[in-house]
């Protein structure tokens, strides 16, 4: 079957914990397939907001907890990355965290509708290689499907601490017009490559736009 999109991510097989594996038995109960599927579970909740590539879900995890009135959509291809968010939904009683566990283009492609209030994306794979730039996520492209799931006035975070990354995140934003700056604060839970960014030297180069 031919991709519509070129994959941005590797599918790699990475050990899975019997912690991971135990929470992966949930899935079913938290997953989301479609865009109608969040418009009937955001109805309990105040807003909607996508964690784009969650990891560990330090950060989803946090937020969910800090704001129990906001629904929360996290994506995440990886298995070992979804079992540890599922296990740590059951055992913290979290009920507003959902999950998609393909590739978040599929979700915002199919029948799009202004559903989230906030996207957030914590370094995206950078793929620092010059013939791997294609596959990278942050396009005008990818963007312009966030544009079509996004309330007015709603907002993106993304962050990366690849500096040349950051150059065409940059680029991408300001010729798509979809989005502009915003001074606006929010205070996010670093993930661990963030962290090891840091860890390493590496500046973390912030984005908070708009939607225009």
């Amino acid at each position: 079957m031919q991709l519509k999109f070129l994959p941005s991510f590797v599918k790699r097989k990475g050990r899975i914990t019997k912690r991971q594996e135990l929470g992966l038995n949930e899935l079913e109960n938290f997953s989301i397939s479609t865009i109608e599927n969040i418009n009937i579970e955001k109805e309990k909740f105040s807003q909607c907001h996508l964690e784009i590539g969650f990891g560990n879900a330090e950060n989803l995890c946090s937020m969910a907890k800090s704001y129990p009135d906001i629904l929360f959509i996290g994506s995440e291809v990886y298995a070992s990355g979804v079992g540890s968010l599922l296990a740590t939904i059951k055992e913290d009683d979290i009920k507003n965290i959902r999950i998609f566990n393909q590739d978040i283009r599929i979700l915002l492609d199919k029948n799009p509708e202004e559903v989230f209030d906030k996207v957030i994306i914590i370094c995206p794979d950078p793929w620092p290689k010059d013939r791997h730039h294609k596959r990278r996520l942050i396009n005008e492209e990818f963007l312009h499907m966030l544009y079509k799931t996004i309330k007015p006035a709603g907002v993106i975070y993304i962050s990366t601490d690849w500096e040349h990354y950051a150059e065409s995140i940059k680029n991408s934003l300001e010729i798509s017009n979809y989005f502009s700056n915003t001074k606006t604060e929010e205070k996010l839970t670093f993930s661990k490559f963030e962290n090891r960014g840091i860890e390493e030297g590496r500046e973390i180069f912030e984005f908070r736009y708009v939607k225009n």
